[in-house]
């Protein structure tokens, strides 16, 4: 039985939070009939050391040479994630809160309730073809998402550190064919979850051709500039139990001149029904005007064990940056350019 999630292919559903947790929670009642509401949720903690840094503060590296959740050093908590569902008929309403550190940081504290709305979102089934969704909802962009329960790896990469978390807006899908399906969408500016105080806007579209995706971003309102990321996500069943992910971006903005661009693989081998094992392998770099790009590379060994709905997820993880950047202190107190850690978490989801 194959054991590995394929996280694009879930983000690209309509009920893409509930399809994160395979959302089937539903009563029957006197007629046999499914309850329109359904509960789902996970609750995640690590316990994570450095290996070579003597770093008191536990983060990777300083702001803006970090990546995101999982920083912390000792015990921490990842976060607790609530999914509720109600549908009627051929509408319903998706409500995702998360509570903790990891949740925070994904929403930057900045709605009303302290940040625990990820998203909110309400749909309309148009037709079997067509589904118009408006409201918050997790980006289209990118190979991972905010919840751990659906990434392989417990920490994410550059890639995802660095693209935007979530829009606010209106998204339209379309299923074309079985093959293919075309995603549209106009949102507010980047990671702009509560309102747009510029006058400016988004358009995203997805074009998904066989369980390949192709995405793309502009933005004429981030940071006073023209924002533009193109994106491919993907992966190809290799064997019954060897699965590679590949995902690949390019970012740009015109105002700052700054930008990113990268790539990273992910082999990942289910062993047996329970165990699975998987490297993400990134290349990333950081471009700025009139400067030389930095870029890292960084390597996460993952193993992941399931029991019933719990999920132990060890994992090794060499970060290494390049163009002199020494943002790590070693274990003599030097300025590093690398770093290595040893982290293992714990996931419990719910349906």
């Amino acid at each position: 039985m194959k054991t590995i999630i394929s996280t694009k292919y879930i983000k690209n559903t309509v009920l893409a939070a509930a399809a994160l947790f395979a959302v089937s929670a539903t009563a029957q009642d006197a007629d046999d009939t499914s309850s329109p509401f359904s509960l789902s949720g996970s609750i995640d903690t690590y316990f994570r050391t450095a290996l070579t840094t003597s770093d008191a503060d536990g983060t990777y590296a300083p702001e803006g040479a970090s990546t995101s959740f999982a920083n912390q050093t000792g015990f921490a908590l990842g976060m607790a994630n609530l999914i509720g569902t109600y549908e009627a008929g051929d509408t319903g309403v998706v409500v995702d809160l998360v509570f903790g550190p990891r949740g925070t940081e994904a929403t930057f504290e900045n709605d009303v309730l302290n940040g625990i709305i990820n998203q909110a979102y309400a749909y309309w089934n148009v037709s079997d073809k067509t589904t118009l969704t408006v409201g918050r909802f997790n980006t289209f962009l990118g190979y991972e998402v905010i919840a751990p329960a659906a990434n392989f790896n417990y920490s994410v990469s550059y890639l995802f550190s660095n693209g935007p978390f979530s829009h606010l807006g209106v998204k339209a899908d379309f299923e074309l064919s079985d093959d293919v399906s075309l995603m549209l969408g106009v949102m507010n500016p980047w990671d702009t979850n509560d309102i747009s105080l510029t006058g400016e806007y988004s358009l995203g579209a997805q074009l998904g051709l066989y369980d390949q995706f192709f995405n793309f971003y502009y933005d004429s309102g981030r940071n006073g500039g023209l924002g533009f990321e193109v994106d491919y996500t993907g992966g190809f069943d290799l064997s019954d139990s060897f699965f590679l992910g590949i995902n690949a971006a390019y970012n740009t903005n015109s105002e700052t001149e700054t930008g990113f661009y990268g790539a990273a693989l992910y082999p990942q081998i289910t062993a047996s029904e329970d165990f699975a094992i998987g490297l993400r392998g990134e290349y990333f770099a950081y471009t700025a005007d009139g400067f030389d790009d930095v870029p890292v590379i960084g390597l996460t060994l993952t193993g992941s064990y399931s029991k019933e709905n719990l999920i132990i997820k060890p994992e090794i993880r060499l970060d290494s940056w390049g163009n002199d950047f020494e943002p790590f202190t070693d274990n003599d107190l030097a300025p590093s350019s690398s770093l290595a850690t040893f982290a293992i978490a714990a996931i419990y989801s719910f349906d």
